[in-house]
């Protein structure tokens, strides 16, 4: 049976052996999983800034997007310097200062608009690098406050839209509009089906031949007779290409063609002759003497009229007086008598007496 001392110094060796065993596997674990360096030298910089957009302890320090560091410390710098109101440290690796020149801004960046937030610091091209404990000068955060704000606008018409759409789908699934009574109108869908049905019908009667259009798609003869008709206008138009008959003369005739120009210029001469007042018809339409004299005569004409129809002289008399009128009619008829007796014995009025004296 062993020792108790034998039995202590095993107890000591297996602790010690779990130690460096978890100690080994947490060095491991921060190696593979973490970014930061173990024996690694740190520098502290600082910056200020206006207002650090909600920026935490242990954010990100990237040098133009490469992490160099983190965020070790944020609070009010007590100062009333505007730009000046947050201080922020940062621990970096000491072997980057020799990458961070001294007009170097940093500025608060993020992913997204929701992202986490890190400090990004701008490499500048000063040939004098910053030192332990120096200070980046900070860049203006209200290009990425209004970021951040447009992306809150953003998600308040987003809200506003889906809310929309919610009561949108409300009033679908109550059937109200037309969309939503084709989803759930028992009505109207049969509606829907019966027109479908009829619509099936029409189109069976169309492919078996019923009907104009069935005819018109599927009637051998009613498609001979089309054809026969675009054929005859076929040869119809062949015929007036080729010049014959009346039309295809007007249309290939030189002949007729310098028929109707000449036809076409004579009424242009005639027209401009009527236009320079030259004829009878160009005097009508331009001489002013003689329009003034037709308004005379038309004048004196309705004078006369007038003067006819309120009585005055003979014509009048003849056209109102009716005593003179049956004055006429009288002599008249004595003349007819007086015709009719000399016709039936003229020698009653072709008496001849001879005396001698």
């Amino acid at each position: 049976m062993p020792s108790a001392k034998k039995v202590n110094w095993a107890q000591l060796r297996v602790g010690v052996m779990a130690i460096a065993a978890m100690f080994v596997l947490a060095m491991l674990i921060f190696l593979l999983t973490g970014t930061k360096k173990l024996f690694a030298r740190k520098t502290i910089l600082h910056t200020y800034l206006d207002d650090s957009a909600a920026l935490a302890v242990g954010a990100p320090v990237r040098l133009n997007g490469i992490v160099i560091g983190d965020v070790v410390k944020v609070e009010l710098s007590g100062s009333k310097v505007p730009r000046r109101a947050v201080r922020i440290d940062m621990s970096v690796d000491s072997g980057r200062l020799s990458m961070i020149p001294v007009d170097s801004q940093a500025a608060i960046s993020a992913e997204n608009v929701l992202g986490t937030k890190y400090i990004n610091i701008k490499m500048g091209q000063s040939a004098e690098l910053v030192k332990d404990g120096g200070e980046i000068p900070a860049k203006d955060v209200s290009e990425f406050d209004e970021v951040v704000q447009s992306g809150y606008d953003v998600m308040v018409a987003a809200r506003s839209l889906l809310k929309r759409i919610d009561g949108m789908v409300s009033e679908l699934e109550k059937g109200k509009g037309t969309i939503g009574k084709l989803l759930v109108d028992e009505e109207f869908y049969n509606k829907l089906t019966g027109t479908v049905a009829e619509t099936q019908k029409v189109a069976a009667a169309i492919s078996s031949g019923q009907g104009t259009v069935g005819r018109l798609l599927y009637d051998e003869r009613l498609y001979n007779e089309v054809r026969g008709t675009v054929q005859r206008l076929d040869s119809l138009l062949t015929d007036v290409q080729q010049g014959q008959g009346t039309a295809g003369k007007f249309i290939k005739d030189p002949a007729l063609y310098d028929e109707a120009r000449k036809t076409v210029a004579e009424l242009r001469r005639l027209t401009e002759d009527l236009n320079a007042g030259k004829g009878t018809a160009g005097k009508l339409l331009k001489d002013e003497k003689l329009h003034q004299q037709i308004q005379s005569t038309i004048a004196k004409l309705e004078d006369t009229m007038d003067k006819v129809n309120s009585g005055q002289g003979t014509l009048g008399q003849l056209m109102v007086n009716p005593a003179l009128y049956e004055s006429l009619d009288g002599v008249s008829r004595e003349m007819n008598g007086l015709l009719k007796d000399f016709r039936a014995n003229p020698k009653k009025f072709l008496r001849i007496k001879l005396g001698l004296f």
